[in-house]
């Protein structure tokens, strides 16, 4: 059964990480997801490490089951073959910087005017406004500007990068899919399209859901293990005897005691929810102790048969292994072309009708592109002077 997006066409021309992890999601759910990509700056993430015959693994992952097309926009034939296509297509996804769409001629307002029903979606590190709107920008320093990464790390080595990109990917990517979703239901009611502003700054802004109420209110900012969930409390990751590492999170009293239990220190269960930095030390310690005194296949055993939100740390491989991601197919062999496979991450999208599709790894730069514009119309003699001018690929 077709998934639930195949009804959208979808025009990419996002790069590295926000823009394809976020039509990635679109293309699982059934979109016609096509990249539009420069034959002369391939994106970058094309090049990264391991290769699977040729391929990128990252690429083949980020841009599975969606088409590649190589046009060249700095050129004028270029930017027509865009403007022919663009009157089938419903959504536009770019990550250029503020205003470069306009001047190659691709803008929000040249592509309204052929379709009118578009739905432009710009993806930017800090919007479309603002005085920052034209300065570069990665991961890090959007969480930093945003005031997250002052709380995330340790009191005694200070603010670290996060483990993932969140302001790329929780900001970014599942924003713009949300975004973009809403746009849809609003044009399916009125018929209008529009453009959609994404900044990464500010979707990673509006993820201090736990923090920015009592800051904003309360008037004191969260500080580096000094909340409830950033190791200002028990919850926090304990190291066994033999240097394996258990998450605990049983924030909750009975979960709590039943931990304490456990570890053989019942006497800490009344202490659990304080927040007195002296005391938190004191639980902390304790905790780390007794953790101290078995190895990791010791506490696994005994984890597994209570209920207390604690369990083992996992290596990436390890937790491709585990039962509860293996029992939800987590793990996919997607199609990579001469009867190969490659093993993926699948969407974490379960539908009671519909399921999500995976076509084809990542496409080589250009694969697609007189199968495209064959079906646009396009003749074989138009397609060769396109080539000839270097406008295609």
């Amino acid at each position: 059964m077709a998934g639930p997006l195949s009804t959208l066409k979808v025009l990419d021309f996002s790069a590295l990480l926000p823009g394809p992890f976020g039509t990635l999601v679109l293309a699982d759910l059934g979109a016609d997801v096509l990249r539009v990509e420069s034959p002369t700056r391939p994106d970058m993430v094309r090049m990264l490490p391991p290769m699977d015959d040729g391929i990128s693994a990252v690429h083949g992952y980020l841009n599975r089951s969606k088409r590649s097309m190589a046009v060249d926009l700095k050129k004028p034939e270029g930017v027509e073959v865009i403007r022919r296509l663009v009157q089938d297509y419903d959504i536009v996804v770019e990550q250029f910087r503020p205003g470069v769409m306009d001047r190659l001629g691709v803008g929000y307002e040249a592509l309204r005017a052929i379709n009118p029903g578009l739905i432009y979606c710009s993806i930017t590190g800090y919007g479309q406004t603002g005085p920052y709107r034209d300065r570069a920008g990665h991961d890090l320093n959007y969480l930093s500007i945003a005031g997250m990464t002052a709380y995330n790390g340790r009191r005694d080595s200070g603010p670290a990068p996060m483990a993932f990109q969140v302001a790329d990917v929780a900001g970014g990517s599942c924003h713009a899919v949300m975004a973009i979703l809403a746009a849809v239901i609003h044009r399916q009611a009125t018929g209008e399209g529009q453009h959609i502003d994404i900044s990464m700054t500010d979707a990673a802004f509006s993820l201090h859901a736990l923090t920015a109420p009592p800051a904003l209110v309360g008037g004191e900012d969260p500080q580096l293990e000094r909340t409830q969930l950033n190791g200002g409390s028990f919850y926090d990751c304990y190291e066994t005897r033999d240097g394996r590492w258990f998450s605990v999170a049983g924030i909750e009293p009975q979960f709590f005691m039943q931990f304490c239990q456990a570890i053989g220190r019942p006497d800490l269960a009344g202490k659990g929810l304080a927040m007195a930095p002296e005391i938190v030390a004191e639980v902390k310690a304790g905790i780390a102790e007794a953790m101290k005194q078995k190895d990791y296949s010791e506490w696994l055993d005994i984890f597994a048969a209570i209920d207390a939100c604690v369990e083992p740390v996992l290596s990436l491989s390890e937790a491709c292994e585990h039962p509860q991601l293996k029992a939800r197919d987590m793990i996919v062999e997607v199609p990579a072309g001469e009867g190969r496979t490659q093993r993926q991450v699948a969407s974490p999208i379960r539908f009671s009708v519909s399921q999500p599709e995976y076509r084809f790894t990542g496409a080589r730069l250009g694969a697609h592109t007189a199968e495209v514009l064959s079906a646009q119309g396009f003749s074989e003699e138009e397609m060769a002077t396109l080539k000839k001018v270097g406008a295609i690929l």
